[in-house]
C-alpha cells in the first residue's frame, strides 16, 4: 500500500464513469449517512483500487467491486484510509478484472463547521437559530462529502438522491425529477448530470424562498435567499438572465444545463463558487436591497454573478487538466467578467476599474516570493494558496493584453473554437494557445510563454537621447533587487495626441528607435510647437508591465496630466507606476508627492480612488520614517482631496453617477483618516441623525462606511460611545453587507486598548467566521497590538481557520504592515515552529513585505530637501 502514499495524484488504473450518490444528513445532530455507487472503467490489471476520501469513517463491509464481465462481486481484503493523503486504499486478494465494474461503498461523516466538504451553516427562522446543509468541494473537498476520484480531469456523470425533512427545500446540481414524501421526511431525486469534475457537484438544504425568471431560449433562473429577502435577489436575477444570454452569443455555445439556481448562504469562505447549475454564494455578493445596500455592493454583485456565470462555460464545460491550470478558470472568468458587466452597466466604466485588478496582480508579483502563473501542485493543502492575485488578476490581465494584441475578433472567434473543441473535457494553457495562435496567424505560445510560465514582470525603462528612443526591460521587484527574468513585451506608444499611435514587440533586453523614422515628428524643446509634446507607453495600461521616464519625460507627462490631455486609465498608469517605483527606491518621495500633486482636481472614480490607496500607504512609510513631518503630509493629502470634496458634497445630487457616488464614500473616508476636523464633525452629525432612525436620508448606505471610520477616529477608552453605539447597530441589523462595513471600520481607531476589544471581538461567537478578517483592519497605532494578539490567539485561530484559505489573511494583515528588520526577525522566529503548507507561502510573502517597507523606510530617513518639499505642498495656495 505504501506506493500509493505521498503522491500528488491518483493513479490511473480506475477511471470513474458515473456516480449514484445518496445522502441523508441529519441537521439537529450534524452528521450524515451515505453510499455511492461508481461505475468504473478498470484499465491496467491491478488488486487495488485508489480514490479520494477523507474526514469519512468508511463502512468497510459495504464496499465491493461487482464486475460487469463476469457478474462476481469482489470483497477487499483490506480498506486503509489515509489521512495524510485523503485517500482510501482498497486491496483484493486477487487481480480485477479489465473492464467495466460497479464500486460500492457506505460511509458516514459529519457536517462539519469548517465552509468545506458538506457542511453546516446557520440562520434563523421566526426567531429560531437553525442549520443548514451546504457543499463547497473546490479545490479538493468532494473527497469530504463521499469517496470519490477528486481530480479534475476525473470527469464523469452525477446522479444524487436526497432523504431530508420534508418542509425543506433540497437542490443540487440538476431539476428534480421525483419527490416522495413519507411522513416527516422525503426523498429527492435529481436528473443525471452531464460530464463533470467533482468539485462542482453541490447540494443545498434548508428553508429558502426565490424569485424566478427565465432567458430568451427558456433556462429557469432562480435566486434563492433566506425566507424574507427574496426582494434582495431581484437585481441578481436581472444580471444573471442578461449575462446567460450575453455568454451564449460571446462563446457561441448555449448554456448546457436546463436550470441555472444561485443561492446566497450566510457562512461561506470565498465569495461565490460556480457549481454546475446551483451557484453558491456569500449573502454580500448576490444581495441586494434598495434602501442598505451601497453602489459599490451593486457593483460587486454584477461582477460576481457575472464571474460565476463565465466559469459554467469556462471552468465547467470546459475544464482544466490539473490545478496547475488554474488560471485558466479563474483568470478567464475574471476577463469576461468584466466584458459582460460593460455589456450591461456602460455607465460604471468597468474597463477603467479593471486597472484596480492590474494593480493588485503587479503588487503581489513585484515579490521574489510571487509565482507564475502557472504552478506545480503537488498536495492537495498546497492548492488553496493559489487561489490568489495571480491566478485571478495576473491571469486577466495578460489576457486582456493578448486579446489587445491579437484584436477583439480575433480573440472572440478563437475562443468559441477553443470551447468547442473541448467541450465536457479537460485542458491545458498550451491547447488555449494553439486555438488562438490557429485563430490569429501570430506565435501566440512563444510570446505567452514568458508571461505564465515564469513569475514577475518588466519595467521598461524609456529615454530619449538625440531624437533616440531608448527601451530597456528588466525584472521589476518591489525590493528594488535586480531580476532574471525576460519577457515578449507588446510596447504600444502615443506622442502628443492618441492619433500617433505605434507598437512594436520588445523581444531583447534593448532597444533603440529613432523618433523621426518610428513617429514621423521629433520630440519638442522649449518653444518648439510643432514637435510631440508628450511620450507615454503602454497606452491605456493594456500591457501588464511598468514604465521608469528619464526625468525629461516624466515632466512632460506631469504637465500632460495638468492640462488633462491623457485619458483616465493613462492617468492611472502614470500614478500607479510612479508610486511602485518609489517604494523599490527608484524614485524619490519628493517627485511622487509633486506628481500627485497634479491630480488635485482629477475627477474620475478609479484615478482618485488609487491616490487615495497611495496616500494611506505613504502616510504610514512617512509614520515611520520621518514622524515629524506626519501633520505637513496630512494638511497636503487633505488639501489634495479638497476639490473633490467640495465636487461632491456630502449628499446625492439627483441623476448622479454610480461612480460619483461610490467617489463620494470613499473621499470623506479619507479626509477622515487625514484628521480633517470638518469632516470628523459632520460625520458625527449624521451619526446621530441614523441612530435616531435607520432610514434618515442624511446617511445613505454610499456615506456609511466613511462615517463610521470617522466616527472611531474620535473613539477612545474614556470615551466609548461611538464605539458601543456602532456595536448596537452591527448587533440589530440582518443585512451582510451593514455588517461587513462595521466590522471593516472599528479597528481604525487610534486607541490601542479598544482595537484590542475589538480584535477579541471578532473572534465572539457574535461574528461569522467568514467575517473576522473583516475586523482585521487595524490602524497603524494598533500594529503592535494587533501583532502580540495574534501570537496570544494562534493556537485558536489555527484551529478555527487553519483548514481553508482565511489564515492566509490573518497573517498577511497583520504582519505585512511592520517596517522593520527586528520585527521581521522576531515574526520569523514565532512562525518558525509553528508554520504550516497552507500558511508558508503568504508568510514568506508577508516577511517580504515587511523588509521593503523597512528598506523604503531607511530610504525616505535619508532623503535630502523631503521636509522642505512637503512644507512647501502643505502650505501652497491653489
Amino acid at each position: 500500500m505504501d506506493q500509493f502514499k505521498g503522491q500528488p495524484r491518483l493513479p490511473k488504473f480506475a477511471v470513474p464513469k458515473r456516480y449514484d450518490i445518496h445522502l441523508i444528513p441529519d441537521l439537529n445532530t450534524c452528521q450524515f449517512t451515505g453510499s455511492v455507487s461508481i461505475d468504473l472503467d478498470i484499465v491496467e490489471t491491478t488488486r487495488f483500487i485508489v480514490l479520494n476520501a477523507a474526514e469519512l469513517s468508511i463502512d468497510n463491509r459495504s464496499v465491493s467491486l461487482a464486475a460487469k464481465s463476469s457478474s462476481k462481486v469482489f470483497e477487499p481484503t483490506k480498506v486503509e484510509l489515509v489521512e495524510d493523503d485523503e485517500i482510501l486504499v482498497l486491496e483484493f486478494s486477487e487481480n480485477l478484472p479489465v473492464g467495466m465494474g460497479v464500486l460500492a461503498i457506505g460511509f458516514e461523516g459529519v457536517l462539519n463547521d469548517k465552509m468545506k466538504g458538506f457542511y453546516r451553516s446557520t440562520y434563523e427562522h421566526n426567531g429560531q437559530k437553525k442549520n443548514m446543509a451546504v457543499t463547497q468541494f473546490e479545490p479538493a473537498d468532494a473527497r469530504r462529502c463521499f469517496p470519490c476520484w477528486d481530480e479534475p480531469a476525473c470527469k464523469a456523470t452525477f446522479k444524487i438522491t436526497l432523504d431530508v425533512p420534508s418542509e425543506l427545500v433540497a437542490l443540487s446540481n440538476m431539476p428534480v425529477i421525483e419527490e416522495k414524501v413519507d411522513g416527516h421526511q422525503k426523498t429527492v431525486s435529481y436528473q443525471e448530470s452531464p460530464i463533470m469534475s467533482t468539485y462542482l457537484v453541490a447540494v443545498v438544504i434548508g428553508l429558502f424562498d426565490y424569485v424566478e425568471d427565465h432567458t430568451s431560449d427558456g433556462i429557469k433562473v432562480r435566486v434563492y435567499c433566506q425566507v424574507g429577502k427574496a426582494d434582495q435577489g431581484k437585481f441578481a436575477l436581472y444580471v444573471a438572465v442578461k449575462t446567460l444570454e450575453l455568454y451564449k452569443e460571446y462563446f457561441a455555445v448555449p448554456y448546457s444545463l436546463p436550470k441555472l439556481d444561485m443561492i446566497a448562504i450566510p457562512d461561506f469562505a470565498a465569495g461565490a463558487m460556480e457549481n454546475y447549475g446551483l451557484v453558491t454564494y456569500r449573502e454580500t455578493a448576490l444581495l441586494y436591497d434598495d434602501k442598505h445596500s451601497a453602489a459599490a455592493n451593486k457593483q460587486r454583485v454584477a461582477t460576481v454573478v457575472a464571474h460565476e456565470l463565465a466559469h459554467q462555460w469556462f471552468g465547467n464545460l470546459v475544464t482544466m487538466e490539473w490545478w496547475t491550470h488554474l488560471w485558466l478558470n479563474e483568470g478567464f472568468a475574471t476577463w469576461v467578467s468584466y466584458l459582460a458587466t460593460d455589456s450591461l452597466f456602460p455607465e460604471w466604466k468597468i474597463w477603467t476599474q479593471f486597472l484596480d485588478e492590474s494593480t493588485e496582480g503587479l503588487r503581489l508579483d513585484g515579490l521574489a516570493e510571487s509565482h507564475p502563473i502557472e504552478v506545480d501542485i503537488n498536495h492537495a493543502r498546497e492548492i488553496d494558496e493559489i487561489f490568489d492575485a495571480i491566478s485571478y488578476r495576473k491571469g486577466a490581465s495578460v489576457i486582456r493584453m493578448l486579446q489587445s494584441y491579437l484584436g477583439a475578433e480575433v480573440f472572440q472567434r478563437s475562443l468559441a473554437s477553443y470551447i468547442k473543441r473541448y467541450a465536457c473535457s479537460n485542458a491545458k494553457t498550451e491547447d488555449l494557445w494553439a486555438a488562438l495562435e490557429e485563430g490569429s496567424g501570430e506565435p501566440v505560445n512563444k510570446l505567452m510563454n514568458s508571461w505564465t510560465k515564469q513569475k514577475g514582470y518588466p519595467v521598461v525603462a524609456v529615454k530619449v537621447k538625440e531624437q533616440k528612443l531608448e527601451f530597456e526591460q528588466s525584472q521589476f521587484l518591489s525590493s528594488g533587487s535586480p531580476g532574471e527574468g525576460q519577457w515578449i513585451v507588446p510596447i504600444t506608444l502615443c506622442c502628443g495626441s492618441y492619433d500617433v499611435h505605434k507598437n512594436f514587440l520588445l523581444q531583447n533586453k534593448s532597444e533603440t528607435l529613432d523618433i523621426k523614422e518610428f513617429l514621423g515628428c521629433s520630440i519638442s524643446k522649449e518653444g518648439d510647437n510643432a514637435a510631440c509634446t508628450w511620450i507615454k507607453l503602454n497606452v491605456n495600461q493594456s500591457g501588464f508591465y511598468r514604465v521608469k521616464y528619464d526625468e525629461d519625460l516624466a515632466a512632460k507627462l506631469r504637465s500632460a496630466i495638468e492640462k488633462k490631455n491623457l485619458s483616465e486609465t493613462d492617468r492611472f498608469g502614470i500614478l500607479d507606476d510612479s508610486f511602485a517605483l518609489c517604494m523599490a527606491r527608484q524614485l524619490s518621495l519628493t517627485s511622487l508627492l509633486n506628481l500627485m500633486g497634479s491630480y488635485r482636481e482629477e475627477t474620475e472614480y478609479t484615478v482618485v480612488s488609487n491616490l487615495i490607496s497611495i496616500s494611506y500607504k505613504v502616510l504610514r512609510i512617512v509614520a515611520d520614517a520621518r514622524p515629524e513631518l506626519l501633520d505637513y503630509v496630512n494638511q497636503f493629502f487633505i488639501c489634495l482631496f479638497q476639490y473633490s470634496a467640495e465636487r461632491l458634497g456630502w449628499d446625492p445630487k439627483q441623476g448622479e453617477s454610480h461612480l460619483d457616488a461610490m467617489l463620494r464614500g470613499e473621499i470623506l473616508g479619507a479626509l477622515a483618516l487625514f484628521g480633517h476636523d470638518e469632516t470628523l464633525n459632520e460625520a458625527s452629525k449624521r451619526f446621530h441623525a441614523f441612530l435616531e432612525d435607520r432610514n434618515t436620508p442624511l446617511l445613505p448606505p454610499d456615506l456609511r462606511k466613511a462615517v463610521y471610520v470617522a466616527v472611531m477616529q474620535k473613539v477612545s477608552s474614556s470615551d466609548r460611545s461611538g464605539y458601543e453605539s456602532l456595536l448596537r447597530v452591527y448587533r440589530e441589523t440582518d443585512l451582510s453587507q451593514e455588517k461587513t462595513r462595521i466590522l471593516g471600520s472599528l479597528a481604525s481607531c487610534t486607541d490601542v486598548n479598544i482595537i484590542l476589544e475589538v480584535l477579541n471581538f471578532i473572534l465572539s461567537s457574535e461574528v461569522r467566521s467568514q467575517d473576522a478578517v473583516f475586523g482585521l483592519a487595524v490602524s497603524r497605532e494598533g500594529r503592535e497590538t494587533a501583532w502580540k494578539w495574534l501570537k496570544d490567539n494562534w493556537d485558536h485561530i489555527s484551529k478555527t481557520w487553519g483548514s481553508g484559505f482565511l489564515i492566509t489573511r490573518f497573517v498577511s494583515a497583520i504582519v505585512s504592515p511592520f517596517a522593520s528588520f527586528e520585527k521581521a526577525v522576531e515574526i520569523e522566529e514565532f512562525f518558525a515552529t509553528r508554520s504550516k503548507p497552507s500558511i508558508a507561502r503568504t508568510l514568506k510573502q508577508s516577511l517580504e513585505r515587511v523588509h521593503i517597507n523597512a528598506k523604503w523606510v531607511q530610504n525616505v530617513q535619508n532623503e535630502e530637501h523631503l521636509a522642505e518639499a512637503v512644507k512647501e505642498l502643505a502650505f501652497r495656495k491653489y
